[in-house]
């Protein structure tokens, strides 16, 4: 089961960078291609995270 806002963030995120992800496989995409689009989700994930703690104290 996967998540559909982790999966919306991926199809978002893809699509800013002009990487064409599509539902399903995606045996077509250079390792760079996909190491970046997840990449960049970590980056935004550890962000919001990051400011949800400093919103906390």
């Amino acid at each position: 089961m996967k998540n559909k806002g982790l999966e919306n963030m991926k199809q978002e995120i893809a699509a800013e960078l002009g990487i064409p992800l599509k539902a399903g496989d995606n045996g077509n995409l250079t390792a760079r291609q996909v190491g970046t689009v997840g990449g960049e989700m970590v980056r935004r994930m550890i962000k919001a995270q990051a400011e949800q703690m400093r919103g906390q104290q």
